[in-house]
């Protein structure tokens, strides 16, 4: 069925079918700009991550949470080998190095501390104190399915070789 032409009907303002016109000129913008926003928003979400790491190994930045400036006891389940998690998974993710594996386990340690450690105080984040466990398992599980934008390590070394 062949489409019905349509006929443009005239503002009364001139201002509005301006800025009206412009809204597809901006969307056009922004969404040159989202691998960019994207890589942005990893960078942010991975440097995070590692700083939780490296205040529970390292004492470093307050310490770990609790401990007034203090370190997790290596080998102790779950605290230092979520540590290690958010370490190393948020320096993958900040550097763009294996975003989507990195992003996925560190999702999946994420979801694991909200429901073993936060979801009993309460039901609601805000309420039990997960607030950051949900977001983080929320902002990497994103990241799993949108990769890691246009500035990263793996996109620079793939440009290279091919």
């Amino acid at each position: 069925m062949p489409p019905t032409p349509t006929t443009a009907v005239s503002s009364p303002n001139a201002a509005s079918s301006a800025s009206d016109a412009s809204v597809p000129a901006l969307t056009e913008r922004l969404d040159a700009a989202r691998p960019y926003a994207l890589s942005l928003f990893r960078i942010v979400v991975g440097l995070l991550f590692a700083c939780h790491g490296a205040a529970s190994l390292f004492g470093v930045l307050g310490g770990a949470a609790g401990t007034h400036g203090g370190t997790i006891a290596a080998g102790t389940w779950p605290g230092w080998y979520a540590a290690v998690i958010q370490l190393v998974g948020g320096v993958l993710v900040l550097l763009g190095v294996g975003t989507r594996s990195a992003a996925l386990i560190s999702s999946g340690s994420m979801a694991y501390a909200y429901f073993n450690v936060h979801q009993g105080n309460a039901l609601w984040p805000i309420q039990n104190g997960g607030e950051a466990s949900a977001m983080f398992s929320w902002a990497f599980l994103l990241l799993v399915f949108t990769g890691p934008g246009a500035l990263s390590v793996d996109r620079f070394f793939s440009r290279k070789r091919g």
